[in-house]
């Protein structure tokens, strides 16, 4: 049985990757102005299917939302029944079938024509209704279905999918779409956190340790001790960064000296330590602790010191 399930499943995959690797032929000056007709339209780009078609439909509409395209779903059955009413003069609309012949395709190509709103047909079938009724075409021909009777829509669904992919990555690059512009749609979750969490805004929620020059040893110890970062910032009188001192400068310090209740901050911090800005994204001061493979790093804004940020930190947020 565990022979048959993976033989199944590698020979679908087979299909399946074909079926995508094929979609390289359809992107051509066809595909190009079907992107530049949504780009340039001055309205919505509503997508509709049927059956499987509808879901990635949906699909196609989450990605292009999140990516600076607004768009809207309709069910190509619901259409005619009332909801074409959210289309207005001014949207554009992809119609998404393999056959591009079903009953409800054709009712619907036949109302949007009575609208004179533009229609995309995304469609696998070249010679279909909705292909010869399409201003602009987007062809998602596969040769065979993943699935083992060829009937369930498996491969076609993949390159509809892949083609709305290959739509609203081409539309974000029209529009200059930048990782800050994805961030005003993903505040949430760890995406939105890697793209609008600061260092800044850890280091704040912490406990901000800092000893002068002149602090004994001793309260050194108690400050790094009670903060739980396992460092100390030594900082001057208008509260910019001197140094650093970490717990591993106190176990060093008691390896090498037997008197050490006259000893100060000043004896055994690291004068000048690396810094990260305020404004540093959480996850590249991630990165930059991994490659100098240290677990905290003081936090300054324009050389005032901000706080210190923890390796457990950055594990707490979900960054790392």
């Amino acid at each position: 049985m565990k022979e048959t399930i993976l033989s199944t499943a590698r020979k679908a995959l087979a299909i399946e990757s074909e079926a995508i690797q094929n979609l390289e032929t359809y992107l051509d000056p066809l595909f190009a102005k079907a992107v530049e007709a949504i780009y340039q339209t001055k309205g919505k780009l509503i997508v509709t299917g049927i059956g499987k078609s509808a879901i990635i439909a949906q699909k196609i509409v989450a990605t292009c939302n999140s990516t600076g395209t607004a768009a809207i779903y309709l069910h190509a059955a619901d259409a005619i029944h009332g909801d074409s009413g959210m289309i207005s003069s001014d949207d554009i609309i992809l119609i998404i079938s393999k056959s591009g012949e079903s009953p409800e395709i054709k009712n619907l190509v036949q109302l949007i024509q009575h609208f004179g709103n533009p229609i995309i047909a995304m469609v696998g079938n070249m010679n279909s209704y909705l292909a010869k009724s399409g201003q602009f075409i987007i062809n998602t021909t596969v040769h065979q279905e993943a699935c083992i009777n060829n009937l369930a829509p498996t491969s076609s669904t993949t390159a509809q999918m892949v083609m709305g992919d290959l739509v609203a990555v081409a539309l974000m690059q029209l529009r200059g779409f930048e990782a800050k512009d994805f961030a005003k749609y993903h505040p949430g979750g760890n995406l939105g956190k890697q793209l609008t969490l600061t260092a800044g805004m850890i280091a704040a929620s912490n406990m901000q340790p800092s000893v002068v020059l002149t602090t004994s040893l001793k309260e050194v110890i108690t400050t790094i001790s009670k903060n739980r970062l396992g460092a100390t910032a030594v900082i001057d009188n208008e509260n910019k960064v001197l140094g650093i001192i970490t717990d591993g400068d106190i176990r060093r310090m008691l390896e090498t000296h037997n008197q050490f209740q006259e000893l100060t901050a000043k004896d055994i911090y690291h004068s000048n330590p690396i810094t990260i800005t305020a404004d540093t994204l959480a996850i590249e001061a991630a990165k930059w602790m991994e490659q100098k493979d240290i677990s905290q790093v003081i936090v300054v804004d324009k050389e005032h010191y901000k706080g210190i940020i923890h390796i457990h930190d950055l594990m707490k947020e979900g960054i790392i």
